[in-house]
């Protein structure tokens, strides 16, 4: 859990039982931090709220390797877009048959992989996708499993990039279509239909339009298993939104977000007599994961206040991509130091750099290092190399002890 404790005169900011000067000191900057005990809490709020479920961890997510095993460990199976995820979530030690494979751009070699893997099953995402599949198997000799990825036309409170369940975007099939789908794998000597699956979008935080779809789908599921077609399960998909004004860990709040929706949201599955499926993945690792950085120097522009970080839009894309809003935190202050209004920004040759905008900061110099919270999850997994700046280290935090799981770049690795 991330809090501040307080030292004599200054405040310091803990993951867990670790000071993140610590890390900063010993790691330097930028850096991801992940707390071990918000990450399991979060796993065992799902596995809670519906034993008879089965729930595929998002890998777009965070693919850390040992972060995947921790949550392999702990009994959660894997969601996957493409065949680098398929081979990590392998290598992660999650059981073939608790793996699906979702995403609308599958190539014909990341579909020979999942069928080899012997994997529960690949999601569809169009009818030309089903026929690809379908010439795969017969060539392998094999019936391949096939979830039906529907599109309920179902508008999302959330950002239009991260909006999913309309039919103005790229995912999923119409409803009507998807049953045209799922008769004829039906019939199919190489396709074996096992469930439907919906994903209306991501940083949801009401449940309304994830019931409505739902529903939607159990529907149909129901209308098939009249006609003769009786699926395994129903998939709910992901999205689940988190608090990200919350700036310190709340673990008791996100256990009743993560009930709440489970339970509502599955209650249409359930009712109909299927098993539920769902694909978390910002709602285990988003408040989880803090990125810290230093500030490099101060800049007063006439009218604005900047602060320059070593961090920048290369290792946290999403407040210029989403326009998102991550709090951030002094890694130590002094008690009652005056606060200041700043825009934080990195050393990226863009306008559009920023990690934040119009923050409140106590007053803030070179060497000072800040925490960007609630950057678990598309935080390290969206960073790159531009302007030829190096990804940053990872460290995994777990009660009093730490350790790095990723090391920081060199400049050879960018060759």
């Amino acid at each position: 859990m991330f809090h501040y404790q307080q030292n004599g005169p200054a405040a310091e900011l803990y993951c867990e039982q670790v000071a993140l000067s610590t890390i900063c000191a010993e790691v330097g900057t930028p850096t991801y931090i992940y707390s071990t005990e918000i990450i399991r809490r979060n796993v065992q709020s799902y596995l809670a709220a519906d034993p008879d479920a089965t729930f595929a961890y998002a890998l777009k997510a965070n693919q850390n390797l040992e972060i995947l095993k921790l949550i392999q460990n702990l009994g959660f199976g894997a969601d996957v877009t493409s065949g680098g995820e398929l081979y990590l979530a392998l290598q992660a030690g999650f059981d073939p048959k608790k793996i699906i494979y979702s995403g609308v751009g599958k190539r014909d070699d990341e579909i020979r992989m999942a069928l080899k893997a012997k994997i529960s099953a690949l999601h569809v995402e169009s009818s030309a996708e089903l026929f690809i599949i379908e010439k795969l198997a017969a060539e392998l000799g094999i019936r391949a499993n096939v979830g039906f990825r529907l599109n309920p036309n179902v508008s999302a409170e959330t950002h239009p990039y991260i909006s999913t369940g309309l039919l103005e975007n790229k995912f999923g099939v119409p409803m009507e279509k998807g049953m045209e789908m799922i008769h004829y794998a039906a019939a199919s000597h190489h396709l074996h239909p096992t469930g439907v699956a919906m994903h209306i979008g991501s940083q949801i935080r009401e449940t309304s339009s994830f019931i409505q779809a739902a529903q939607l789908v159990a529907d149909l599921a129901i209308e098939l298993k009249s006609g003769g077609v009786e699926l395994a399960y129903i998939d709910i998909g992901g999205g689940l939104g988190i608090d990200y004004g919350q700036a310190e860990s709340d673990l008791s709040e996100a256990e009743r977000d993560i009930n709440d929706w489970v339970n509502q949201v599955g209650h249409p599955v359930r009712t109909a007599g299927f098993r539920l499926k769902a694909e978390p993945g910002r709602s285990i690792m988003g408040a989880a994961g803090a990125l810290l950085t230093q500030v490099t120097l101060a800049k007063f522009n006439q009218q604005k206040q900047f602060l320059i970080a070593d961090a920048g839009m290369n290792d946290l894309l999403r407040p210029p991509l989403y326009q998102a809003t991550h709090p951030i935190l002094p890694v130590k202050t002094l008690i009652g130091t005056n606060q200041q209004t700043v825009d934080v920004v990195g050393p990226i040759c863009e306008s559009s750099d920023f990690l934040g905008k119009d923050v409140q900061l106590p007053v803030t110099r070179r060497g000072d290092r800040l925490a960007v919270m609630n950057a678990g999850a598309y935080g390290f997994a969206m960073s790159s190399n531009y302007n030829g700046r190096l990804r940053a280290a990872e460290v995994l935090v777990d009660g009093e002890n730490w350790r790095v799981i990723r090391s920081r770049q060199e400049y050879a690795d960018l060759i």
